[in-house]
């Protein structure tokens, strides 16, 4: 099993930990990854874009002018699709944009981005965040103290004065373990863990 140091909030080493190699150091597969970010996207996609065919376009009732004797071709209607205002043709319409995937697809996927963040030294394990009070200043400090400017922090149940404190950070995310997931793995150039994160992703993950 691979090991690594925890440590404390002020970058105190307390302890080593060791990881699951199932979890943290498995075989990379980008294929899926690219599918399990793929598949968030699309779900994310709102799918509202509509546009009028030339029978929801108001007006356009009445011939425009006779069949015959104008010299112009013959018209129906001043909302077909070749008039300015007209409807339109094979234009969007709503739609769901989400595809299937297998379950084991999610969670190999899901091992796969945190085993490139343990492999590229982007992996950090605290022993807990613990902070007396809301304050985006002091989980910054937290950050800086271990240069990293570009981090999706996980913890391990709810903490509203963590995640509030980290929400205007620009580049910081705070998800609880039950929420980690490949897009945010990725967008993400470093990854700090509580130790009891650690202990959930290894339980939800397991083979």
């Amino acid at each position: 099993m691979a090991t690594v140091p925890v440590y404390d909030i002020n970058k105190n080493k307390v302890s080593d930990l060791e990881l699951s190699d199932d979890i943290f150091n498995t075989d990379v597969k980008e294929y899926l990854i690219h599918d399990m970010v793929r598949y968030q996207r699309a779900a994310r996609r709102q799918g509202t874009a509509k546009t009028k065919t030339r029978s929801e376009v108001s007006g356009g009732g009445k011939k425009p002018y006779k069949q015959k004797g104008t010299g112009n071709a013959r018209q129906g209607t001043i909302r077909a699709p070749h008039f300015v205002g007209g409807g339109s043709v094979f234009g969007p319409k709503p739609r769901d944009y989400e595809f299937k995937l297998n379950r084991k697809v999610k969670k190999a996927a899901l091992r796969c981005a945190l085993s490139i963040r343990f492999k590229e030294e982007r992996l950090t394990v605290l022993s807990a965040i613990e902070l007396a009070q809301i304050s985006t200043k002091s989980f910054a400090e937290i950050l800086k103290r271990f240069d990293l400017d570009n981090a999706l922090v996980v913890i391990e149940e709810a903490n509203p004065t963590v995640e509030l404190s980290a929400r205007n950070l620009p580049f910081v995310k705070v998800l609880r373990a039950d929420g980690v997931n490949v897009y945010d793995l990725m967008k993400h150039r470093s990854l700090v863990l509580t130790q009891g994160a650690v202990s959930q992703l290894e339980g939800a993950l397991q083979k």
